[in-house]
């Protein structure tokens, strides 16, 4: 049995193949303006490098902020149960889930079976996304990848005091005329996220073992900061960024195998 899962996301687009319970192939690309050809290249590439066609699949879902409106999906069905899914698959421990994406982040609270429980969802503005760290990075000239080493090097603590994204990235420009170091702004701008994400998780019972998924989970600054502010057992996947994808792939074979 092979299927398929799919995640458009708002920065980036998501494919993964699943065969006999395992992860057989994974692709990830950046998010454009025709989505739905970039989703169908997305998958082909991600069938190509499996050594699989398209015929070959025997269902696909699809979730993300664009799942509605790919036209050659069997179904859809919302990121936060697929991030459940997908990170329950990987560490049936999980019983806490926080995704921070492109544009928004999310705290899940799941059973051991990887059903949701409750959550808590950001998505009226960018604050403690991955679009906000975009917008800091290129603040303090910097590439957005390099943002999780440099914090590593701070020596000084710096408070951000607002978390508006237009606020913040005025503040970082204030800070770094007043000379201050890169890293610990930085530093500073990974603290703040990690406040604001343990404010959305203290509206659930947070639970060990808590995994971080999405892009941002892969800034080892920002991880060093949630568990530093968490205080508890947190586990990272190989590739957050496909944890979406990879429960929508699960869902699809469970709707095979419940027909």
């Amino acid at each position: 049995m092979i299927v398929a899962g799919l995640d458009i996301g708002s920065l980036t687009i998501k494919a993964v193949i699943f065969e006999e319970n395992k992860i057989k192939g994974f692709t990830i690309v950046p998010t454009g303006a025709d989505a739905n050809k970039l989703t169908k290249d997305c998958l082909e590439l991600t069938l190509k490098r499996t050594g699989n066609d398209f015929k070959d699949l025997q269902a696909i879902v699809a979730t993300g902020y664009g799942r509605i409106s790919v036209p050659f999906t069997d179904k859809s069905i919302t990121e936060i149960t697929c991030h459940a899914i997908g990170a329950n698959w990987l560490n049936p421990d999980t019983r806490t889930v926080i995704d921070i994406g492109g544009q928004d982040s999310k705290v899940i609270s799941v059973d051991q079976d990887g059903r949701v429980v409750d959550f808590v969802m950001n998505d009226k503005c960018a604050a403690g996304t991955g679009r906000f760290l975009e917008v800091m990075a290129n603040a303090l000239g910097v590439k957005t990848e390099e943002l999780g080493n440099e914090s590593l090097k701070s020596k000084k603590k710096i408070t951000i005091s607002s978390m508006c994204t237009v606020f913040a990235e005025s503040e970082v420009i204030s800070l770094i005329a007043e000379g201050c170091a890169k890293e610990d702004i930085i530093r500073g701008l990974h603290e703040a996220i990690s406040n604001r994400i343990c404010s959305m998780a203290c509206r659930l019972r947070l639970e060990n073992t808590i995994a971080l998924t999405g892009g941002v989970a892969k800034n080892i600054g920002m991880v060093h900061a949630l568990k530093k502010r968490l205080k508890a057992k947190v586990y990272v996947p190989e590739e957050p960024q496909i944890v979406g994808a990879l429960g929508a792939a699960i869902a699809a074979s469970r709707i095979l195998y419940s027909e």
